[in-house]
């Protein structure tokens, strides 16, 4: 990877990897380097910002190398190349998408073809290394940090946002980054972040504690995460067959003035194969009305949720074995707009899945989700 900055934060990555080396030595078994990935392949049909329908087709090859390099030292390459096709390439919003800068400190992407409808461009997707000794990790390099317990929102998920009605929920942007872990016992750890600024601005720092006690897990944060001080916790347990969770965040940017965000949510499983999960959210740094929106913030992917108050639904059910039916819903609570992504998953093969879907925004004129247009897709992905 390049560098895009000159940082002085990593001095700190020195201390924690002596700690490291000083721990136990691994009698953990190493694992082969494997060479594993998927190709994928969505259709997208919707509509631009200025009214007009276009079609994007978007086609990631990702190759996955993982395993151990050597006793105690652990990779995790992931690289995508991605060729997008369609008239989507001449609107306004991917003419500002494809100029926008990656929120990671390490400039690891580019673009190697523009042509008229065609577009092609790289990256490393995940770049990591793990070292361990005995009860102690440290991870360096790209990685997701999952911190948190929500399904649509997550107060302690700052490192690693996502929209609660992103396309591919399953794509988080990483963080680069230094992650140490201690494990305190069967169900308990202590884990240290640092991540440097891309922008030259306050590094992350964080520490997270997580512990089970009678049957419920916990955790613990605190420090400052893209400059946000945070104080914040999570739970998650059982009550009789029904799953339930909460988070609850108190965030201060520098120099503004602090607001809390919080989460609580319940999960269920039917005999008959349906899923579902609910949650409700409030968001104390966005605005009841909506001419107060952070549309900017919004666009720049650092606002995920403009609002204050929301609700969120997902239901999954399995038709057959290898077909299942899976949405999701919001709704904003303020300004009463809605959300529905619904889908079926056919796994056709064991190496083979396909989906179509569709996506449904509404609401008043000026509300979050009446801003996104309604879409149709469809997506195929092969692993191997």
């Amino acid at each position: 990877m390049t560098r895009r900055h000159r940082g002085t934060g990593w001095g700190a990555v020195g201390l924690v990897a002596a700690l490291v080396s000083g721990a136990a030595p691994s009698v953990a078994q190493t694992r082969p380097l494997d060479l594993i990935g998927s190709l994928k392949s969505v259709f997208l049909r919707s509509r631009a910002s200025n009214g007009e329908d276009y079609a994007l087709s978007l086609n990631r090859l990702r190759v996955e190398a993982k395993g151990d390099l050597a006793p105690g030292l652990a990779l995790d390459l992931q690289y995508d190349n991605e060729l997008l096709l369609g008239n989507y390439l001449d609107t306004a919003e991917f003419r500002a998408l494809k100029e926008s800068v990656a929120p990671q400190y390490w400039r690891a992407d580019s673009n190697y073809l523009e042509r008229g409808d065609v577009y092609g461009r790289h990256r490393l997707y995940r770049a990591a290394v793990t070292l361990n000794r005995g009860n102690v990790d440290l991870k360096l390099g790209r990685q997701r940090i999952a911190w948190g317990t929500g399904r649509f929102w997550s107060p302690l998920d700052i490192l690693n946002p996502v929209s609660p009605l992103a396309l591919e929920r399953e794509e988080r942007v990483g963080v680069d980054a230094a992650l140490l872990e201690a494990k305190l016992g069967p169900l308990s750890r202590a884990s240290l972040v640092y991540a440097p600024a891309p922008d030259r601005g306050s590094a992350s720092r964080a520490l997270q504690w997580h512990g089970n006690a009678a049957g419920v897990d916990a955790s613990l944060v605190t420090g400052r995460l893209l400059s946000l001080d945070i104080v914040g916790t999570d739970v998650a347990s059982q009550i009789g067959e029904v799953g339930i969770r909460g988070e609850a965040a108190r965030l201060r940017p520098r120099g503004g003035a602090g607001f809390f965000r919080w989460v609580v949510g319940a999960d269920y499983a039917f005999a008959n194969g349906l899923t579902m999960s609910a949650e409700l959210y409030y968001n104390g740094a966005g605005s009841r009305d909506p001419a107060g929106y952070d549309l900017a913030g919004q666009r720049s992917g650092r606002v995920t949720s403009l609002a204050t108050r929301y609700a969120g639904l997902y239901a999954s059910y399995e038709i057959t074995p290898l077909l299942k039916w899976v949405a999701y819903a919001v709704v904003n609570g303020d300004d009463l707009s809605r959300a529905i992504d619904s889908r079926l998953v056919w796994s056709w093969r064991s190496d083979l899945e396909l989906v179509i879907g569709l996506r449904r925004f509404s609401g008043s004129e000026g509300s979050e989700y009446e801003r996104t247009p309604s879409a149709a897709f469809a997506q195929a992905q092969w692993f191997y």
